[in-house]
């Protein structure tokens, strides 16, 4: 007989249900456990199949609306801008997935302004490391020797790629831009073939080409020939842009060189036509006539001694390389004989001769 106050001894576990759960809730716990069965399922489920169409998007080809898509990011932009610039240019994709994606790789910092384009089969993973590595389109400019600043002036101008930020800039706000102390730009933007990415500054390749300017300039300097003629490199350059327009003919130029040093030497006038047509500026018509010659001009070589103030035009390396390390001849004349050649004279007799013989049809 049980003691009065005793209640049943039950075992364990039905104690602890009893006591663990409420009058009534049986029920409600066995559904709650069926959910979280349910919900792990479906995550277990669900878990591998987003992690598979994501891989299938990031390796499966973007659709293009023809076979090349051109776009530019600009600077600054964020990836997510990025991706709407992409898309407006017709490539089928939604910009926050790539955008997304970025994130995860943890490179949405790292993209680089450019001009891009796709061509062929290109994957979202593709896209995203293209702008990363800044894998931009390029455009080239090629700058040729004896053009002078102007001329250059307007084949930046005329580019389709490059972006004309001096446009209306003066000569003198250029050279400030350009950090360059000389008062004059002619004679100092190498010429060369620079590759740029599209729709770069034009200041940006004018700074480039007038760094490999100074450059060519300086190593040819450190290596000139001794007792030279000149004050500095910048004469040596000046001097490399008169045999640039003298001649085009390789053998020539350091012959060519070697006339002018010797007269400069001995204080001779330099006498050379290009000067003259450069001073005349729009004024000379392509007809170098007496009277021009006798036209007082800062390069004019016929009327004033020594050097002109500044170079004449752009001279390639060889033209730089003839002027510092001349021919070492005595002549003093040289007249052009027709076929791109001409013929050097020690004295004014020989050469006018030789001007008879080769500009007026042997007529002395």
């Amino acid at each position: 007989m049980a003691c009065p106050g005793s209640m049943p001894v039950t075992s364990g576990v039905s104690f602890f249900l009893l006591f663990s759960i409420p009058a009534g809730s049986l029920p409600r716990h066995r559904s709650m456990r069926k959910f979280l069965g349910r919900l792990f399922l479906f995550i277990v489920l669900a878990v591998p199949t987003v992690f598979a169409y994501v891989a299938w998007w990031v390796y499966s080809p973007l659709r293009l609306p023809g076979t090349t898509v051109e776009f530019t990011i600009a600077a600054g932009s964020s990836l997510r801008n990025a991706a709407r610039e992409i898309a407006a240019a017709g490539v089928a994709m939604s910009p926050w997935r790539l955008a997304a994606l970025g994130k995860a790789l943890q490179v949405e910092a790292a993209i680089k302004a450019g001009s891009y384009q796709l061509q062929g089969e290109v994957t979202p993973l593709d896209l995203l490391r293209k702008l990363t590595r800044g894998d931009v389109t390029q455009a080239e400019l090629t700058l040729i020797e004896g053009w002078t600043f102007r001329q250059v002036r307007q084949r930046l101008d005329a580019h389709p790629d490059l972006r004309h930020d001096t446009s209306g800039c003066s000569e003198a706000e250029i050279l400030h831009r350009l950090g360059a102390s000389e008062v004059s730009a002619e004679g100092l933007i190498f010429p060369d073939t620079y590759l740029f990415a599209k729709q770069s500054s034009d200041l940006d390749v004018l700074a480039r080409a007038y760094r490999a300017g100074q450059r060519r300039l300086n190593s040819a300097w450190q290596t000139r020939a001794a007792n030279l003629p000149y004050r500095d490199a910048y004469q040596a350059l000046i001097m490399a842009s008169i045999v640039e327009k003298e001649t085009g003919r390789e053998p020539d130029r350091a012959q060519i060189a070697g006339v002018f040093v010797n007269r400069l030497r001995q204080k001779m006038r330099l006498q050379t036509d290009p000067t003259v047509i450069y001073g005349l500026g729009d004024n000379f018509d392509g007809n170098l006539r007496q009277r021009d010659l006798l036209a007082d001009t800062p390069y004019n070589t016929y009327t004033r001694s020594g050097l002109p103030p500044t170079p004449i035009a752009m001279p390639g390396l060889a033209s730089l390389q003839a002027a510092l390390h001349p021919a070492e001849n005595d002549a003093l004349y040289f007249v052009a004989r027709g076929d791109g050649s001409s013929q050097f004279s020690r004295t004014l007799e020989e050469h006018n001769r030789a001007v008879a013989r080769y500009q007026r049809g042997g007529r002395s």
